[in-house]
């Protein structure tokens, strides 16, 4: 079982099966497992393209047993079976048959398959030399309808499990004229590409929906009537909810191209001027230090970058990080535009120095003025009446409820202190 398991973990991307295709499909059948949406389809497609081969496919869903093996005629004293034409065409010249949608098939057409893929026949007939036989679908656990495979199905095939990749994707979507805004959008955000099948049946995004959502897009904004409204409903009716909110928001926002993290990083100038765009830009500058992208940058880059933002946008970024960023900047989480307060800090870092006999302050080392236990810097001067333990000119510090403290309350404290056991 384990072996099965991390047999079917092996992936490739698109660029990979399509080579793997254009290699050896002309004599091995292949068949294309990934969650919906994710391109196999235009991936045969291309893939023929290339090869100059024509492609013909058969969608497994709406075809019946005799669509693949064929018609019966009386020839003579004799029962003939005719091929459709799709799958035999009259000129016995090779192409690329594509069997969509094979997973779903009935088993009644999956054993009318047999012969096709592991033997390139159709009864009495067989494929041009040189044909391609490709079939495509979905997993089991995409819940998209599929039917549990056959053993022998399985064992005629190869079978290539695929997994999406950004770079691939986006030069394709750069080829297939994908608006910019999507590609900028996936670029920054790899993960909003392609998310998990959702347990009910609502959108969520894919690559064939970004690119159907782009295609709608162009359409509403060359008819002269693409607003914020439209842009969102298009969205929400294509995309997961999470990536439709963001990428509306950053639409609206006109981000523009988005810059590489580490320029922000540097010159936190150029950060987006309007909020959503912002926190957008520094919600991607978090992740990015996270994953530990940012090791190289230098410490007073980061402590300059921390110190550019605004409370409100500090708290954001340092927001469960403050040990990350403070590793990388080593005194960005303690400088005064930190959003930890400084006050904390020292309050920390003085809670192993020993306790002033005055039960109201918190006692320094030698030499060092005390800071009262309630986190308030001490000024100098505020007290001028001293304890017993201020014998050597150093000044009292102020009690943490703001009361002067009186020398003689001091040595009655210290009377107190001598005389417990």
């Amino acid at each position: 079982m384990e072996a099965t398991r991390s047999a079917f973990e092996e992936v490739v991307s698109l660029r990979q099966a399509k080579q793997l295709i254009q290699c050896m499909a002309h004599e091995q059948s292949f068949l294309l497992l990934s969650p919906p949406g994710l391109g196999k389809s235009e991936l045969v497609y291309e893939a023929a393209r290339e090869a100059g081969l024509p492609c013909r496919s058969l969608l497994g869903t709406q075809i019946a047993p005799e669509d693949v093996s064929g018609i019966p005629r009386i020839v003579g004293e004799r029962s003939v079976f005719c091929p459709p034409r799709v799958l035999l065409p009259e000129k016995p010249e090779p192409f690329c048959l594509f069997l969509d949608e094979l997973p779903a098939c009935s088993p009644d057409v999956q054993k009318a398959f047999y012969s096709l893929l592991l033997e390139r026949r159709l009864g009495e007939h067989a494929l041009p030399k040189g044909t391609w036989v490709v079939a495509a679908g979905n997993r089991l656990q995409d819940r998209a309808l599929v039917r549990a495979m056959s053993s022998a199905l399985v064992n005629r095939v190869t079978i290539l499990q695929l997994r999406v990749d950004t770079d691939d994707w986006l030069a394709w979507a750069q080829r297939a004229g994908v608006r910019s805004e999507i590609r900028n959008f996936i670029a920054t955000i790899p993960d909003a590409l392609m998310r998990p099948v959702p347990a009910e049946p609502v959108p969520f995004s894919t690559p064939r929906a970004w690119a159907m959502l782009s295609r709608a897009l162009d359409m509403a904004e060359k008819a002269g009537f693409l607003s914020s409204e439209l842009r969102r409903a298009l969205a929400f009716g294509r995309l997961s909810p999470e990536d439709a909110v963001v990428f509306c928001a950053l639409a609206e926002d006109s981000i523009g191209a988005v810059r590489p993290l580490e320029d922000y990083l540097r010159k936190p100038e150029l950060l987006p001027k309007g909020d959503s765009a912002r926190w957008f830009i520094l919600d991607c500058i978090r992740q990015f230090v996270r994953d530990g992208r940012a090791a190289g940058i230098k410490p007073a880059v980061i402590n300059r970058f921390l110190r550019s933002l605004s409370h409100e946008h500090q708290l954001l970024t340092l927001n469960d990080m403050v040990e990350t960023w403070g590793s990388l900047g080593r005194t960005a989480p303690c400088t005064t535009s930190c959003a930890r307060s400084r006050h904390e800090h020292r309050v920390r870092s003085l809670s192993r120095r020993p306790r002033h006999p005055c039960a109201d302050h918190e006692g320094p080392a030698a030499g060092h003025r005390a800071v009262p236990a309630s986190g308030r810097a001490c000024r100098r001067g505020a007290c001028r009446n001293r304890c017993a333990r201020a014998d050597d000119g150093r000044l009292c510090l102020r009690p943490a409820a703001g009361e002067s403290c009186l020398h003689g309350e001091a040595l009655r404290r210290r009377s107190r202190l001598r005389a417990r056991p």
